[in-house]
């Protein structure tokens, strides 16, 4: 057999005494990570690059005694002797939290497959198990008598395996935590030297457990009945001290108190290499990709073992299996009766964080979002509902095992699911990370920065636009605020309860005022502030009592109102504010059940209340309202509603995250406008902007998730939809100013604007429909249209494209609307015939029959405006006018004495006179070229269109639309085109 030499260097300085050291790799074998429970740091090192010095992380106060690295390498964990369990970001190595805390030192850390859950260790003799995403403890495993030195979670998600230092390993039942099989003395007793540790692995596949044996050898056990199978004896003279199964399981290393490594062939039962080194190796891991083995020895001295399997065998990693996981969510809901006592003992400081500070768990399952890809993080409400479906392979006898009571503990787990209704959070606001600037409050206005020093926090205030807002000093936080809302105005803090002492504060500063100590603050004994929001006249709190506190500016309070369930968030706008409650607990699905309630503060009234709509199996990430005062929301599945009046109060989505996002990317939501959606960019795995660098806003087009359309203009389509949206809300507004007695011409003028992209659009639209033999959808769209000129233009578009009964239709629609319009001006006329007022105005004001006169349907009711206006074809002269005049009073003769056929008469008659009209669009096929148009019927119908008639409507379409006055990106916005 050729022996191999494996060189090793330098990872870590290790005293004359020998210490436990830790190594392992990443997912795609970019990086090795290692350790010393010597020394406080880890190590980062590039395996390519040899001579280029690792990356360093030093957060612990005392060596590192276990590694642990989320199945997607985007999360790095460490135990230390300094009772610490730390998170990192990987393979960055920025420091995320400490995640919890024991009284001795740590021994073991492993993540189950999924990333969800993280089990703990160590001289405790209990087991953590933590739910990373939410940072809670969710159970503690008691049952060993000497420390646990060994943890191996069931890559099929039912077990988890523990062994400790005198040789006992326990198998654990994830989903009830209780003991199934305990194996006494299957082990050594490694006694008090820890730089030797008990380990245990099961096998890629999950049917089999290794565990070091009592007689310098490998026992495996069964999966589910813990019987012994075979083992793996060969030339190994001390008892085993580490091994590493192959990502294949095919293969096993084993290193031995006698220095020497062995791999071994596990089907064939034999060692099939070896290799010997010059201190005891206490740690190995097979390379994901590649046939390699990495060693770290007692020293601190690590190498990667190269060709570790000969190349005339199977590779390591080929057919590595797929195992099945039976609960592939990792997440544990217990009974609460059943928690309590499995957490009992001496374990005081389960929950306990970095600073001993608690935090909304809300923020801490937004915080761990590192631990977890984006897929699973936006699924995760998904998977809390999964319960194990799944039988094992084989029957696990086990005492008492009659059918009746795997019924009961069946229905036990299912009863025990409990989904986790979500807790309160402040729109803007970031979670904290230890030493780092965070959000308090980010807006379309500017933002409320914080970093926290040992007593004090320093808070700062900054606009966006510095022109606008005025500079306002940094402050010195005593009161340890963790939310807050900025305006205009001012801007409000707040912050929870610590203990049964210390109050919940609430502290208003305004940014400008005529006289001095004008900040006041609020304090809240047997409750704690939830949520805050900001009006132009008032400040809002709600409470852990179901309790809304409005305030005046002033510090007055004005009101208190009971809600009806727990607050999620609220949001202010100007004298409206909104609160999100839950209106019951969560469904079995695990939708959340909530409900907006929309109030007048300073009229005292309730606008309207109703179910705030989210997509099924998400969480409400954001709340506010937009620039122009419309409610929204973001939920975690990214869609983004907008609340409108329309159909007695609806949301409509506007925004599908899904179909914008880039590989990698997270949006996190800021605000909006009429048409674009505001929001920052965090690239995988975060999902919250950092303080430093200053974030860089990105806007994104509001667009509806339209169905695929046969027509082909999605873009067409949704801005029409977008447009109607925008047209319904200004008419709101309208009514509003107008019922209240103010002016609303600046309304009006923006809503003419939108009338006018709108026709363009629905114009375009129609030309789509005319070549797409979509004639019916076309007629529709024609009713729709709110100009009169627009209509000229689309059965000019449809002689052009020689659709000869589309142009007859399209006519027939321009005479129904001229005649409805000529009637209600007769009884206009006859209504006012005896006011002398009304003749004045007639007199003093022409009526100009082309003005912006509506169909059947219109979309919107507005002032009279003249034909100057409208944002496309050439303007009216004054002479033009004047003949319009005209005509539409020989129209108005004609009606009255021949009817219909009269008036179609003296039209054609005008339009003989007037051989070149300044609207092209009211040009109408005249007698004289009646033949010409039969002869273009004939040709449409008989034989392929020719190129002209094409090139004549894209003229068409050209002239009506207007290239020289796109459309402005924010319809809400006055277009400077005059």
């Amino acid at each position: 057999m050729k022996i191999k030499s494996v060189k090793l260097r330098e990872a870590h300085e290790v005293s004359s005494n020998a210490s436990f050291c830790s190594i392992l790799w990443d997912l795609q074998a970019h990086h090795l990570v290692t350790a010393s429970s010597s020394q406080p740091s880890i190590s980062i090192h590039d395996p390519l690059l040899h001579s280029s010095p690792p990356r360093v992380l030093r957060h612990h106060r005392d060596g590192v005694t276990a590694l642990a690295v989320s199945p997607n390498s985007t999360c790095l964990a460490s135990g230390s002797i300094d009772h610490s369990v730390k998170l990192y970001k990987f393979p960055g190595g920025e420091f995320e939290t400490n995640i919890t805390r024991f009284t001795l030192p740590i021994r073991a850390l492993s993540f189950n497959k999924s990333g969800s859950m993280l089990a703990a260790a160590g001289d405790d003799e209990g087991i953590k198990l933590i739910n990373t995403i939410d940072g809670s403890i969710a159970r503690v495993l008691k049952g060993h008598r000497g420390p646990v030195t060994g943890l191996a979670f069931d890559p099929n998600g039912e077990y988890l395996a523990s062994i400790d230092s005198i040789g006992t390993v326990i198998y654990w039942e994830l989903q009830s935590g209780r003991t199934l099989y305990t194996l006494n003395g299957v082990a050594p007793d490694t006694g008090s030297d820890t730089s030797v540790l008990n380990v245990l692995s099961w096998s890629p596949d999950g049917e089999t457990l290794a565990v070091p044996g009592m007689k310098n050898d490998i026992v495996m056990y069964d999966r589910d009945t813990a019987e012994k199978l075979f083992t793996l004896r060969g030339d190994h003279m001390q008892p085993i001290c580490f091994m590493s199964w192959s990502p294949n399981g095919r293969y096993m290393a084993t290193s031995s108190l006698d220095k020497q490594v062995l791999i071994w062939d596990v089907k064939r039962k034999q060692d099939i290499d070896r290799q010997n080194f010059d201190e005891r190796i206490c740690c190995m891991a097979w390379k994901p990709i590649g046939n390699a083995l990495a060693v770290i020895d007692v020293m601190g001295k690590y190498g990667v073992w190269e060709s570790v399997v000969p190349s005339s065998m199977k590779s390591p990693t080929e057919d590595i299996p797929n195992s099945q996981t039976r609960n592939s969510n990792g997440l544990l809901f217990f009974d609460e009766e059943d928690q309590d006592l499995s957490m009992s003992g001496s374990l005081s400081d389960l929950g306990e964080d970095s600073h001993g500070e608690s935090e909304p768990p809300s923020r801490k399952r937004l915080r761990k979002q590192s631990v977890i890809d984006d897929d699973q993080h936006e699924d995760v409400y998904d998977e809390l509902n999964l319960v194990r479906k799944t039988e094992p392979q084989r029957k696990v006898p086990r005492v008492n095992k009659e059918n009746s009571d795997k019924d009961k503990d069946a229905l036990k787990a299912m009863m025990a699911f409990r989904p986790k209704m979500q807790e309160a959070f402040q729109p803007g606001s970031t979670p904290p990370h230890p030493g780092k600037r965070h959000f308090l409050c980010y807006n379309m206005l500017g933002s409320i920065t914080t970093i926290k020093h040992d007593e004090y926090s320093h808070i700062e205030i900054d606009f966006h636009d510095t022109s606008m807002g005025p500079r306002v000093p940094p402050m010195t936080d005593h009161y340890g605020f963790t939310m807050a809302s900025l305006n205009e105005n001012g801007s409000v803090f707040a912050n929870p309860r610590k203990g049964e002492k210390n109050m919940s504060t609430l502290m208003y500063r305004p940014f400008r005022s005529w006289a001095n100590n004008s900040e006041w603050y609020m304090r809240f004994e047997g409750e704690e502030v939830k949520a805050v929001a900001l009006g132009s006249t008032w400040v809002a709190a709600v409470t852990s009592l179901n309790f809304l506190r409005i305030f005046t500016n002033g510090g007055l309070q004005k009101h208190i109102l009971s809600l009806n369930g727990p607050v999620v968030t609220a949001a202010g706008f100007s004298n409206e504010l909104a609160i999100v409650t839950h209106v019951s607990d969560c469904l079995p699905s695990n939708e959340q059940m909530l409900e907006f309630t929309l109030f007048n503060i300073s009229k005292g009234t309730q606008v309207f209340k109703g179910r705030l709509p989210l997509t099924p199996g998400s969480y409400l990430t954001w709340f506010g309202f937009s620039e122009e005062g419309q409610i929204t929301s973001y939920d975690s599945k990214g869609i983004l509603r907008v609340f409108t009046s329309q159909y007695g109060g609806t949301w409509l989505p506007l925004f599908s995250a899904s179909k914008e996002r880039k590989s990698g990317e997270n949006y996190w939501v800021v605000g909006l406008n009429a048409s674009k959606l505001f929001c920052i960019v965090c690239k995988n795995p975060d999902t919250f902007p950092k303080v430093l660098p200053k974030p860089v806003l990105t806007l994104l087009n509001l667009s509806f998730p339209l169905a695929s359309s046969d027509l082909g203009e999605e873009a067409l389509e949704n801005e029409f939809m977008v447009n109607n949206l925008n047209l319904s809300q200004i008419q709101n507004r309208i009514e509003v100013t107008a019922g209240e007695g103010l002016d609303t011409s600046s309304l009006d003028d923006e809503a003419f604007d939108i009338e006018a992209a709108q026709d363009r659009c629905i114009f375009r639209l129609i030309a789509s429909c005319c070549n797409s033999d979509k004639l019916v959808r076309a007629i529709e769209l024609v009713k729709l249209l709110s100009i009169e000129k627009s209509v000229r233009g689309a059965i000019q578009l449809a002689t052009a494209l020689k659709l000869p009964i589309l142009a007859e239709r399209f006519n027939d629609i321009l005479e129904e609307r001229l005649r409805n319009k000529a009637e209600v001006s007769n009884t206009t006329t006859l209504g006012s015939k005896h006011d002398p007022a009304t003749k004045r105005s007639e007199t003093s004001e022409p009526i100009v029959s082309s003005s912006s006169a509506k169909l059947s349907a219109p979309l919107f009711t507005k002032k009279v405006k003249s034909l100057d206006r409208v944002k496309f074809g050439k303007q009216k002269t004054d002479s033009d006018q004047s003949r319009n005049l005209a005509d539409s009073k020989e129209v108005k003769d004609a009606e009255k004495n021949g009817g219909s056929s009269h008036v179609s008469s003296v039209k054609e008659v005008k339009n003989l006179e007037t051989r070149c009209p300044s609207n092209p669009f009211s040009k109408l096929p005249n007698i004289q070229e009646g033949k010409k148009v039969e002869e273009a019927t004939r040709s449409q119908f008989e034989g392929p269109s020719n190129k002209s008639s094409n090139e004549e409507a894209k003229k068409v379409v050209g002239e009506v639309t207007g290239k020289q006055c796109q459309r402005p990106s924010n319809p809400f916005l006055k277009s400077t085109v005059k």
